[in-house]
């Protein structure tokens, strides 16, 4: 079972329509669902603050036995090929893989301290919603990389 945990709900109507086609790729391939953690409006709240709070909701949804990986600008990068490699290895070894998007503040103390792993997709930075599309095309091209399908040309 794979779980993307999100803070706040998809505003782009364009993205949320890709994201969703990649969703119902992916589920022939693995279990696959995506959480949505509510995102906080509260303006008189610090960025810490924030953070804080995104990360007690972000915890409460993650199961006790699930291995956590964060999609963070300074966690690990692969090429394509090398990522479908890495993500065989995870899901032959953890029955529960949880990707974690933060919110817009990024993540809390206690969230990267419950992690077992940062993903990076890019040096670059793009925005939460933005690497939500990412991540599920990256995925689904891991999948089809593994079973030898077309998607992906090298």
């Amino acid at each position: 079972m794979i779980q993307l945990i999100l803070v706040g709900k998809t505003t782009d109507k364009n993205l949320e329509t890709l994201i969703t086609e990649y969703q119902k790729r992916l589920t022939h391939y693995v279990p696959f669902e995506v959480k949505v953690i509510p995102e906080l409006k509260q303006g008189k709240l610090s960025f810490e603050q924030q953070k804080t709070l995104e990360g007690e909701r972000i915890l409460a949804a993650v199961p006790n036995n699930a291995r956590v990986i964060l999609l963070d600008e300074r966690g690990k990068e692969f090429r394509s090929v090398e990522y479908a490699a890495w993500i065989e290895k995870q899901l032959a070894t953890t029955p529960n893989i949880v990707f974690v998007v933060g919110g817009a503040y990024g993540f809390s103390q206690a969230v990267y301290d419950r992690a077992n792993d940062m993903l990076s997709l890019s040096k670059m930075t793009f925005s939460h919603q933005m690497i939500r599309l990412l991540f599920v095309e990256q995925l689904y091209r891991a999948m089809t990389i593994l079973r030898n399908e077309p998607y992906h040309h090298e």
